[in-house]
């Protein structure tokens, strides 16, 4: 356990000084997941004119919650599994005594923590901009926001690194992902509360993680009606299933990598 957590710390301060280097691009990155507040201008203008559940200002909270969930859960982890594989440089990582995905994972916790500064500051002038939507979750709330957050950007990530197992059969295993994001994207929440969905969409979507990526943190965090432990199983469930036929996908695409070096 000793030496587990010293070479956590160590590729976690590793990857946060990295990180550190492109603040200037994660600027940029924080600013492009503007969706949210382009959907919550034209959601809250609907609400205005009509009776969908949620006020303009629940409607500005969502999506508030909904841009947080997204910046504190995004994975690029198929893009670097790709390149590795493609240039050969998984070889190098196989060498390691240190299965190459906690490589990935610690690179996506240390930019989490150099993506905050911006992530507070975009929040604080939202608020500034649009005070009557201000308001503080309780603490119990942003105890269940933190364990679903965590379990959202842990399936999020299993998601990911499962589809990048096909690098080892085809150079662009990244479309594949491309393809999933146009479906996560309506079915995940992330272009309205599930609670406005037409209920047959709404039990389409409940049997895929998406819903449990955005949807369920967000709607945590605004103080909206969930079932906690439901939600939490769902995604222990999803996850476990993605974790076998991950490993299994890594097994059998070892035996097919031809990288150099390898």
């Amino acid at each position: 356990m000793k030496q587990a957590f010293r070479v956590s710390r160590s590729l976690l301060v590793t990857y946060y000084a990295f990180m550190l280097e492109y603040r200037a691009e994660l600027l940029l990155w924080a600013l492009s997941g503007s969706l949210p507040f382009i959907l919550m201008g034209v959601w809250t203008q609907a609400a205005e004119q009509g009776d969908f559940g949620l006020s303009s200002v629940e409607f500005a909270r969502y999506f508030l919650a909904v841009y947080l969930v997204r910046q504190l859960t995004v994975v690029w982890v198929i893009w670097d599994f790709e390149r590795e594989i493609v240039d050969g440089k998984l070889s190098f990582r196989l060498l390691q005594p240190l299965d190459p995905v906690w490589h990935h994972v610690w690179s996506h916790i240390g930019e989490r923590f150099a993506r905050l500064p911006f992530i507070f500051g975009l929040v604080a002038l939202f608020f500034l901009l649009y005070p009557s939507a201000f308001w503080l979750p309780s603490l119990g709330q942003m105890g269940l926001f933190t364990i679903a957050i965590s379990c959202a950007f842990a399936l999020q990530f299993l998601i990911q690194y499962t589809l990048a197992m096909f690098a080892f059969w085809t150079e662009k295993a990244s479309s594949i992902q491309e393809v999933l994001f146009l479906v996560s994207l309506f079915l995940s929440g992330a272009i309205a509360p599930l609670e406005i969905f037409p209920p047959e969409v709404r039990s389409i979507a409940l049997w895929t993680p998406f819903p449990y990526i955005v949807n369920f943190p967000a709607s945590i965090l605004t103080g909206l009606k969930v079932d906690f432990v439901h939600n939490i199983g769902v995604m222990f469930v999803w996850g476990l299933v993605l974790a076998i036929v991950n490993r299994w996908l890594w097994r059998k695409g070892l035996r097919q990598y031809s990288g150099m070096g390898a």
